[in-house]
């Protein structure tokens, strides 16, 4: 039997641990409170209009951490991150306008650990789609279910540095999940050409969009389950209208590939309804739906008026008449006046067409973000 004295010691060092504990966890929340006012982590999930960096730690065909990406991205100097843009992603404008002061660190970096979570983490792969079958083109990405995989791994990262208790607030009551996920599903997927006929033969385009719909209400249930409550859903934008389907179907500038958009507004009137279902079903969440097809098909119709001399033309990329079939590289022509086109390579848009985007889903009505703008989501 031990002394009661040295019962005591021992007590007083564990209590002396659990203080220390206490007071870390505190410290951490409170650090993050003070830089972004009381706002808690970004957590981006997504594909390649959103993809940070993951994809430059896979073996995969599906890359953008070469020049002249990145040329325009102040935070690096000029220098490519992995970003398939000339500078910021929208999930990038989106953070600095909500008050994070830092980007979500890629979930495959090598600095993805210890406080750098509490800003947020994105998950998001270039190729990456609702079905698991998506961008098997590209070799490796990172589809929406490993995505939730990762963060089911950050989430217990966050009980650890916080405790239980803070870390479930954090998350539930003071994050914003951001998911921008879709349009791969049919571009690398279901329109794909030679690899999807067989796919295309045997299921008709409601069934494959049935089975994104189920599959994307089982994965939003999943994020509901370790602690997400405050969602934002982009739709799938007129990807009938970017430079690649524009060269390869040879069409005129004021023209899209009418099937590619005709499914993607047929998936996007099916995501909203299962939006609004899951805000009556998953008590205490929020799921706000971004239509970013009407945002982006405004600046394509009407590119003009904010400034833009092209909608239909690449500024990086090569190949036809609107530079739309070679992805953007060292070798690809490039334009001089990177702000004045809407896409930045054949399928991507530019910086400035994403900052005209991002503020419309910050600020604008419920014309293109309903029930809420993100604005008035970060402060619910």
């Amino acid at each position: 039997m031990e002394p009661v004295a040295m019962v005591m010691e021992k007590a007083w060092s564990f209590g002396l641990v659990l203080l220390w504990f206490s007071t870390l966890s505190c410290y951490l929340v409170n650090a993050a409170d003070d830089k972004n006012g009381g706002f808690g982590a970004s957590f981006i999930f997504g594909d390649s209009l959103v993809d940070a960096g993951n994809n430059n730690y896979l073996p995969t065909l599906s890359r953008a951490n070469i020049p002249p990406n990145g040329i325009d991205f102040k935070a690096s100097g000029g220098n490519p991150t992995g970003r398939y843009t000339n500078g910021r992603t929208i999930g990038d404008i989106v953070g600095e306008e909500l008050g994070v002061p830092n980007y979500a660190v890629p979930y495959l970096a090598p600095n993805s650990t210890g406080k750098a979570i509490l800003y947020g983490v994105n998950y998001a792969s270039g190729g990456g789609g609702i079905m698991n079958a998506t961008g098997r083109i590209f070799v490796n990405r990172l589809g929406l279910d490993i995505q939730i995989d990762f963060f089911n791994n950050t989430r217990k990262q966050f009980d650890k540095l916080l405790g239980s208790s803070k870390a479930k607030d954090y998350i539930s009551k003071r994050s914003i999940f951001s998911i921008t996920i879709g349009a791969n599903d049919f571009l690398n997927n279901y329109l794909l050409p030679v690899l999807s006929i067989g796919a295309r033969i045997s299921e008709t385009p409601d069934s494959f969009i049935d089975d994104m719909i189920n599959h994307l209400s089982n994965q939003l249930t999943r994020l509901y389950k370790l602690d997400a409550r405050k969602f934002v859903i982009g739709n799938v934008g007129p990807i009938g209208c970017i430079p690649y389907q524009k060269t390869i179907n040879q069409l005129n500038e004021n023209e899209c590939v009418d099937l590619a958009n005709k499914l993607a507004m047929q998936y996007n009137g099916r995501l909203k309804e299962l939006l609004t279902e899951l805000n009556g079903k998953l008590k205490g969440a929020i799921f706000v739906h971004a239509n970013v097809y009407d945002l982006v098909m405004e600046l394509i119709t009407n590119y003009a008026k904010y400034g833009f001399t092209t909608a239909s033309e690449a500024c990086c990329g090569n190949g036809g008449q609107y530079a739309g079939i070679i992805p953007c590289g060292p070798t690809s022509s490039m334009c001089k006046d990177r702000d004045k086109h809407v896409f930045w390579d054949p399928y991507h848009p530019s910086e400035a067409a994403n900052l005209i985007i991002a503020r419309q889903l910050l600020h604008g009505s419920t014309k293109y973000i309903s029930p809420v703008n993100l604005k008035q989501l970060r402060n619910l």
